[in-house]
């Protein structure tokens, strides 16, 4: 498990690197690591079979998500629970239009993954932001204006992030279990987007909002994968855990009729190995990227004190609040691409509670994240060499 390996993936159809020359994109939420030696192994061996039919889910597929939650996060989900699906997005947006109806209002938690805003307004859904409490850092859930948005009879969904992008934050047990009873109380049914769960620093992990109690078990879906986590978005698989059984119908029917639920040849083999036997690799790559992390944090820091990291321990995302330098992070970000080559995310696309933000992506060799700092301090004049 060599994380310092430089990987060329110019000229591979990535959608990340897909940027011009001297260009260095650390922005969309991939890695640039290579994938563990047994997700490569169950790859080569489905690709060595050479017939490439129409595939059907085995029990195997069903195990290893049992078996993987059970033991990493104590959350024991029945088979009955579980259904496969082509991907965590399609999964939403397909529920949106199974849940809703149009012009329904549907909740997000902001700043929050861009593509949720995608997922409501392209459903012809309102978008009902719900933003976040901030100060110095520190992101939390505006319990007070949460519980407006959810007495409101025409916002009967929320979309939620646990662990959530783009702040990082790992909601707490007391955390989820208030919100699961607030939608039980008010009707509304949560959507929780758990893609990112198992991307957490050493000493902390997530817990499964439908872990918690009867209450959020009984309205939610929960989106999960090994996609994020293993580095093999490309495979289009993830997995729906409905305990409701009318929630679940509703859900699996939808996506059945969006034709998003038949997985691909290689959706199969590479979550039964990813779950069943890339654990070290998963606990070497979050080590790695928590080091990542502390780096960036330790520059800014000592260059750019202004600028105020948020400690979030999930995901290999850091939010970073340039409101003490910036007025507008999208001119700030098309400047600094402009001028150094770096593509961060500016954070507006987040809410527009996020416009003064930036995401930086740090899932990436060291010698890259380096590079990354020193077009930074290139841009802002830092000479680091003294």
């Amino acid at each position: 498990m060599d994380f310092n390996e430089l990987i060329d993936r110019r000229n591979t159809a990535s959608y990340k690197w897909d940027v011009g020359e001297g260009e260095l994109p650390m922005w969309v939420a991939d890695m640039d690591f290579r994938v563990a030696q047994c997700i490569f192994l169950a790859l080569l061996k489905r690709t060595i079979h050479s017939v490439f039919g129409y595939n059907t889910v085995p029990d195997e597929w069903y195990d290893a998500y049992i078996r993987f939650w059970n033991k990493r996060h104590r959350f024991e989900m029945k088979r009955e629970w579980l259904f496969f699906s082509t991907g965590v997005v399609p999964t939403i947006s397909s529920a949106v239009r199974s849940l809703t109806e149009e012009g329904e209002g549907v909740i997000i938690l902001t700043p929050v993954y861009n593509i949720f805003f995608n997922s409501i307004v392209n459903n012809r859904r309102t978008v009902v932001e719900c933003p976040l409490l901030y100060s110095e850092g520190e992101f939390s859930i505006d319990w007070k204006a949460l519980k407006e948005k959810m007495r409101d009879k025409n916002n009967t969904l929320l979309i939620f992030c646990n662990p959530h992008n783009p702040c990082g934050n790992i909601w707490s047990r007391r955390e989820l279990k208030r919100l699961g009873h607030m939608a039980a109380e008010y009707g509304v049914t949560v959507i929780s987007d758990e893609i990112h769960c198992d991307i957490t620093e050493p000493g902390h992990s997530y817990i499964p909002f439908a872990s918690v109690s009867e209450e959020c078990a009984a309205v939610s879906v929960t989106c999960i994968a090994p996609t994020k986590c293993f580095n093999i978005a490309g495979m289009q698989t993830s997995a729906v855990c409905i305990c409701d059984e009318a929630l679940k119908k509703k859900v699996e029917r939808g996506l059945n009729t969006d034709e998003c639920a038949e997985p691909n040849s290689f959706a199969v083999p590479v979550t039964v190995a990813a779950f069943n036997e890339g654990v070290d690799w998963l606990n070497a790559m979050n080590k790695y990227v928590a080091e990542n992390k502390e780096l960036v944090r330790g520059f800014f820091e000592k260059y750019l004190p202004n600028v105020i990291i948020s400690r979030g321990y999930a995901t290999y995302l850091l939010w970073m609040d340039f409101s003490k330098l910036s007025d507008d992070t999208t001119l700030l970000c098309d400047d600094i691409r402009k001028k150094t080559g770096l593509i961060l995310s500016p954070g507006a696309i987040f809410g527009a509670n996020g416009k003064h933000f930036i995401r930086m992506n740090v899932a990436a060799p060291r010698s890259v994240v380096l590079d990354g700092l020193d077009r930074i301090a290139k841009y802002f004049g830092i000479n680091t060499q003294k």
